[in-house]
């Protein structure tokens, strides 16, 4: 059986607090899912929110029309007469997600109205779309809190609506209330009740049990789930559609999905980048440490034949596995790192360098892959890496109303080179200053991908900051630099990174 996935990200993922995507951001986001991840359908907006909402589905209802995409774009819409398919008009979107009351205490108290009230003004809206050539979905809103309190209602109301011209019934538990028996006992009563027609589940995640509750609506008949990137959402969020995708690809063989898991990785740090909400390190499957093995017993293992794998092989979702190096690393997992960098130890060099890496982590210290021949150069006193560029002399500015500045003097294989330049922020005018210098040389930088300050919580304000930053040329890899000033642990990372780099000069 085929299950249909729908994502909300653009539309209820957009209820997280602080989060809003640009009308650009909506078509990259939008034109990924589509393309790459391949979900079967999105949903993008609410009807009536904004210009710029207006603007957004606009762009994207044209380029669907363009690509054959249109009835796989979705709008959120309501029971206000002509005014939500007056506004879906002025866009060319084709589906419209009609938001409905699934509970009768919302009928009652929210809108003063009786049921069969609320029913005859949802036809006059699905009748009016009709006509327009717009297909329409029917969301029971609170439909988990209507099962609980008056499942008459929701019956009849299905009951009442199931000849309309509706594709499908979608069953929203928007307040998170459910756990797995519930979502399979309400949703067998409807599918059994109305064998016939399509429902989808839209779950949220309260009480962490969003993933199980979708694998119990499955196994009771629904057809579609509803997802977004991230899990971002209001409160604590939707169900994660990379977790829904391991969920069904490794646990429900008997269930098929068309969104593709080789790209989700690649569009959760789209949206992580878009919405400005950080993964999680922990979340499955896309977070920073999913495939981090940190204890030395498990990289010994993976030495001898893999022992420590399982079905999320990190390769599927295109990732890499890493192995972590702390107060809980062993010989195997220094050894894992060194032979991805291509370095090799005699016996006696890698147990000082696994003490060393032990001491620093039992103080908390980040070590990252990348600095490993800064520490061999230390503990052993190699030269692994040599340290061609240094910093002469610096000097960085800011004043109230003026842009920052930075003077910049640095010596390469002896030879001092100095520019000034302004910038955004003092480390973005050392950056511009370093990147005249390199210009100089016709020498492309890396691209700066990612920036992660901390700062120890309750710290003073003399506490040392750690700055790790992500960079990118042929590969993706990470230096790390700390200080007490924060613009001076950007620097010394930046150092580290042009220090690691094979620069023809």
């Amino acid at each position: 059986m085929r299950i249909e996935i729908m994502d909300t990200t653009l539309r209820d993922g957009e209820q997280t607090p602080g989060v809003a995507f640009s009308p650009s951001e909506k078509f990259n986001i939008a034109r990924i899912l589509l393309e790459d991840v391949k979900v079967d359908r999105i949903e993008i907006a609410s009807a009536r929110v904004s210009k710029g909402e207006l603007e957004a589905v606009a762009k994207l209802a044209a380029w669907c029309k363009e690509k054959g995409y249109l009835d796989r774009l979705e709008v959120l819409g309501f029971v206000d007469g002509t005014k939500t398919i007056d506004w879906l008009q002025k866009t060319q979107c084709r589906v419209l997600n009609l938001l409905c009351k699934g509970s009768y205490e919302h009928v009652r108290t929210q809108l003063r109205k009786t049921p069969a009230e609320h029913i005859a003004d949802i036809r006059q809206v699905i009748d009016l779309a009709a006509s327009h050539g717009i297909q329409v979905n029917v969301y029971l809103e609170v439909w988990s809190s209507g099962m609980r309190q008056s499942p008459e209602y929701v019956f009849n109301f299905i009951e009442q609506l199931q000849n309309a011209p509706i594709k499908r019934f979608m069953l929203p538990d928007t307040l998170g209330i459910l756990n797995p028996k519930e979502t399979y006992d309400y949703i067998s009563q409807i599918t059994s009740r109305f064998p016939d027609l399509h429902f989808d589940f839209h779950p949220h995640n309260d009480y962490g049990l969003a993933l199980a509750n979708c694998m119990s609506a499955i196994h009771a008949g629904a057809r579609g789930l509803h997802t977004t990137v991230n899990s971002l959402g209001e409160r604590t969020g939707n169900v994660a559609l990379s977790s829904v995708i391991g969920l069904i690809n490794d646990h429900m063989k008997d269930y098929e999905i068309s969104a593709q898991e080789s790209n989700i990785y690649k569009i959760a740090r789209l949206v992580e980048a878009f919405s400005g909400i950080r993964i999680p390190p922990n979340m499955p499957i896309i977070g920073e440490n999913v495939f981090t093995q940190t204890s030395g017993i498990h990289a010994d293992g993976d030495n001898k034949g893999n022992l420590y794998f399982n079905d999320l092989i990190p390769e599927r979702f295109g990732r890499n596995r890493q192995y972590a190096l702390g107060k809980s690393s062993g010989k195997a997992s220094v050894l894992k790192n060194l032979q991805e960098l291509g370095i090799e130890l005699n016996p006696e060099d890698l147990a000082k360098v696994t003490e060393w890496i032990v001491e620093m982590g039992d103080k908390k210290e980040t070590i990252t892959q990348d600095e490993l021949p800064f520490i061999i150069a230390e503990v052993i006193g190699s030269k692994p890496v040599q340290e061609r560029i240094k910093i002469e002399n610096y000097y960085m500015c800011h004043a109230l109303n003026l842009s920052p500045i930075a003077t910049l003097s640095i010596n390469i294989d002896g030879q001092v080179y100095e520019e000034t330049s302004t910038g955004d922020g003092q480390y973005d005018a050392f950056m511009k200053a370093l990147n005249k210098i390199f210009d100089r040389l016709n020498i492309q930088l890396p691209a700066l991908i990612d920036y992660v300050v901390t700062i120890p919580p309750g710290g003073q304000t003399s506490a040392l900051v750690e700055t790790v930053i992500t960079w990118k040329l042929d590969r993706e890899f990470k230096t790390k630099g700390l200080d007490s000033d924060q613009a001076a642990s950007a620097i010394k990372a930046t150092i580290r990174m042009l220090n690691l780099l094979d620069l023809p000069i």
